[in-house]
């Protein structure tokens, strides 16, 4: 997500820290850069040149040309102003306390809308509202069987018409009624998308409004569509003024630049964006948190919270004290491993990690997500007894585990090596404060997966550079015992 972005925004503010004195021509000439890069990752021109111009009104001023690190603080009038662009938000949807809340969702054909009204009725039922879902949107053919299969999925009522004789209008005035009648308090309605702004869709999405009164619209923007999500924004604001926008495929490849246009374009809102095509990947928008991801000074709030609502406190407690005690196993390992695989994408959860998102930049090639899964399976290949007793894993058992799991016999005393140093490592941290344990897991970083030749390292990385296990390590040193004794008899 924002990588383009991300990283144009690098390189031209890498051209501000490179030593000597800043001046107001190299400020401007930098900033320059900053503005390229907006206008590569696809913000709209006009929003872009008013950034850089409020970015230079605040950098070239004597605070900043006499401070210490003036290349720093202009870094934080960037990231400052990016806030400023993409926010204030407002993730409420002001439903009413009581009766029946009503969302209007529109959008343009593709850009998720259908999925999107799904997860928005998912987040609503977590927070303890009984939604119903309305399939106004006539045009899609599969629109209306795709809302019918999210809604089963949840356990969501969804009220639906042939659309043969009908229209979205009365699809949602009559869903209306049976929401009414059913006892829900909120109600979705799905309406129809074309491939483009029309009159025609318009003229259906006012007469809805109108009749159904809804508490909120929101416009549902593809972010990979960029100006053409910005334009369609304006285009439907203007026709229906907009309370929210949500923005769906963040983690596709995006360059950004819709996040950072539409709330200047249209004063609309984001609220939410989409992260996955899951029902669960809506999550609030948050212009600080966002900018911190764009320049690359991650996002440890949002990690946390991700953290928070997969991982159980009792057992995140337990195993804590198992490795304050020195007494945390492979098993142990294995269960955290699987508890951060809900979190998402290891790649992006490491991307959230301040001082992580440069490791990623520097080294694409990382399968960080494959690796944990090949360390999973060398583990499963183990008995209970063998994860619960790493100590005992002898060569024929290495032999043996490694067969199972399709691996080489060094791949599994690496994999045994590094979690003694884990487990060590853990356990000294077990007496840090947050702060402290960060600056642990950073240096950790930079003297491994950062250095190829350090001690953290993907494991396939690591089994071609061969003899670290002991079975091989062992066959050396007899071979060049022989070879020592060969060449006494040769000298004699």
């Amino acid at each position: 997500m924002f990588e383009g972005i991300a990283n144009g925004l690098k390189s031209a503010l890498s051209v501000l820290g490179r030593g000597g004195k800043l001046t107001e021509s190299n400020i401007r000439d930098g900033l320059a850069q900053v503005r390229k890069a907006l206008l590569e990752a696809d913000v709209h021109y006009d929003v872009a040149t008013k950034f850089i111009k409020r970015c230079t009104e605040q950098a070239v001023g004597d605070a900043v040309l006499k401070s210490l690190r003036p290349d720093q603080q202009i870094i934080g009038i960037v990231h400052q102003q990016l806030i400023d662009l993409m926010g204030p938000t407002d993730h409420s949807l002001h439903l009413r306390k009581d009766g029946l809340g009503k969302i209007m969702m529109c959008g343009l054909q593709g850009s998720g809308k259908t999925t999107t009204c799904g997860k928005l009725a998912k987040m609503l039922k977590e927070q303890g509202k009984l939604p119903m879902l309305v399939a106004a949107d006539l045009q899609r053919p599969a629109a209306i069987e795709q809302l019918k299969i999210i809604g089963q999925q949840l356990g969501v009522p969804v009220y639906s018409e042939a659309p043969a004789g009908t229209t979205p209008l009365k699809v949602c005035v009559n869903g209306l009624a049976a929401a009414q009648k059913a006892g829900v308090n909120v109600v979705i309605f799905d309406t129809a998308g074309r491939l483009h702004v029309d009159q025609q869709l318009m003229n259906e999405l006012e007469q809805i409004d109108r009749r159904v009164q809804p508490d909120q619209i929101l416009l549902v923007c593809d972010a990979m569509t960029g100006q053409d999500a910005v334009n369609s924004a304006k285009a439907f604001n203007e026709a229906l003024e907009l309370d929210g926008v949500i923005l769906t495929k963040l983690d596709g490849d995006t360059r950004g630049g819709a996040a950072i246009s539409v709330k200047e374009v249209t004063g609309v809102p984001i609220k939410f964006i989409g992260m996955g095509e899951q029902l669960d990947k809506l999550e609030p928008f948050h212009p600080d948190r966002m900018a911190g991801r764009i320049l690359g000074m991650g996002d440890i709030v949002t990690l946390f919270e991700k953290a928070a609502e997969q991982m159980d406190e009792e057992e995140v407690a337990r195993q804590q004290a198992k490795m304050a005690a020195g007494k945390f196993t492979l098993e142990d390992f294995r269960d955290q491993m699987k508890m951060i695989r809900k979190m998402g994408s290891l790649k992006d959860l490491m991307k959230m990690i301040p001082g992580f998102g440069g490791l990623m930049a520097a080294n694409p090639d990382i399968d960080a997500d494959g690796d944990m899964g090949r360390i999973e399976a060398i583990i499963n290949s183990m008995t209970p007894y063998e994860r619960n007793h790493p100590d005992k894993i002898d060569r024929s058992r290495r032999h043996r585990i490694a067969r199972g799991a399709g691996a080489e016999p060094p791949e599994v005393n690496r994999i045994l090596k590094d979690f003694h140093q884990m487990a060590g490592m853990a356990q000294k941290m077990s007496g840090m404060g947050m702060m402290d344990k960060m600056k642990a897991v950073q240096d950790l970083a930079k003297g491994g997966m950062s250095n190829p030749n350090g001690g953290i390292q993907m494991t396939k990385e690591r089994s071609k550079r061969g003899p670290a296990d002991p079975d091989l390590a062992d066959e050396k040193r007899k071979k060049a015992r022989k070879d020592a004794k060969k060449q006494k008899k040769r000298n004699r």
